[in-house]
């Protein structure tokens, strides 16, 4: 740009329209500021808990209701930012009467499977196929870990099963709103499929890890890995006492919603307060922003008929 000493009539309203941009660029982080509070999806608030008792008035933007599974660990003393949404998800196939979104899964025939909600408590059976979706209240990074369960209530081995490079790239951050969904779509298979390694396991056990910060020690690779008993013990400890969980009333069942699918396919999408919330919220009474956060989802099997 060349400075000039005199300055004419164009060049006065040419220096107007640019302090005029220049006022509104300052003015848009303030604005944009109070679009996100407005926008910002929140998974805790007590409007949303069914205490079983007198319920707390709802707020007109409230549209769902949780019921407390754990009522021995208060909802009191929670901080919002803290807590996990966990939601199931049980594939079947599609119908042409179906509303909710597919997962088109290329085994040769390009078959569609439609994904829906079953609750904590839903017993899975041999072969069934599921996916996760897991969502913070907050910045940090997801760690899940898969232990088998069995009969006599001993625990196999802990595995990393996320994150790995084979999924999103390895890339574990996890932000207000945003899901991770394990397996990615794009993943092949986009689906777990239930398959008892013994006999006598009764379930598998996936520790779901939000930390503010990277773990140390983890280093990412391309599969699943095996961790420390005794690290893994240190964590649950740390981070995993006393955790209690609500479930979202009348959700199980519900499909796949174009809003999820949408969110879980791109990582610069975040859902929205309106859009479907998860099915379980994970909360631990009095735990830190600045402290991570450990839950333990169980995955129950039927019982398995001897022949």
């Amino acid at each position: 740009m060349t400075m000039r000493s005199g300055i004419g009539s164009g060049a006065l309203r040419q220096l107007a329209s640019l302090l005029a941009l220049l006022t509104l660029g300052l003015m848009a982080p303030i604005t944009l500021k109070a679009q996100d509070d407005d926008t910002t999806r929140r998974l805790w608030d007590t409007a949303f808990i069914n205490s079983g008792s007198r319920k707390t008035p709802a707020k007109k933007t409230a549209k769902r209701s949780y019921r407390i599974a754990t009522p021995n660990v208060p909802t009191s003393g929670v901080d919002g930012e803290t807590v996990v949404g966990v939601t199931l998800w049980r594939l079947r196939r599609a119908l042409a009467r179906d509303t909710g979104e597919r997962l088109i899964v290329h085994d040769g025939s390009d078959s569609e499977w439609l994904p829906e909600r079953i609750s904590a408590s839903t017993t899975l059976g041999q072969g069934d196929r599921l996916r996760i979706s897991v969502e913070a209240a907050r910045t940090g990074y997801l760690y899940v870990i898969d232990r088998e369960q069995y009969a006599d209530g001993s625990l196999g081995e802990p595995y990393l099963i996320f994150p790995t490079s084979r999924t999103l790239g390895g890339n574990n951050q996890v932000t207000v709103g945003k899901i991770i969904e394990l397996p990615a779509q794009d993943d092949s298979p986009p689906y777990f499929t239930v398959k008892r390694n013994r006999p006598d396991q009764v379930a598998e056990v996936l520790s779901v890890l939000v930390s503010p910060t990277p773990l140390e020690g983890i280093e990412i690779t391309d599969k699943a890995q095996k961790l420390s008993e005794t690290q893994v013990g240190q964590w649950e400890k740390s981070w995993g006492s006393r955790v209690g969980l609500m479930e979202l009333e009348k959700g199980a069942g519900a499909a796949w919603t174009k809003e999820e699918k949408a969110a879980g396919a791109d990582s610069t999408r975040a859902l929205l307060p309106n859009a479907p919330a998860p099915q379980v919220i994970y909360y631990q009474p009095n735990s830190k922003t600045s402290e991570p956060i450990l839950i333990k989802v169980r995955l129950r099997y039927g019982y398995q008929l001897k022949r």
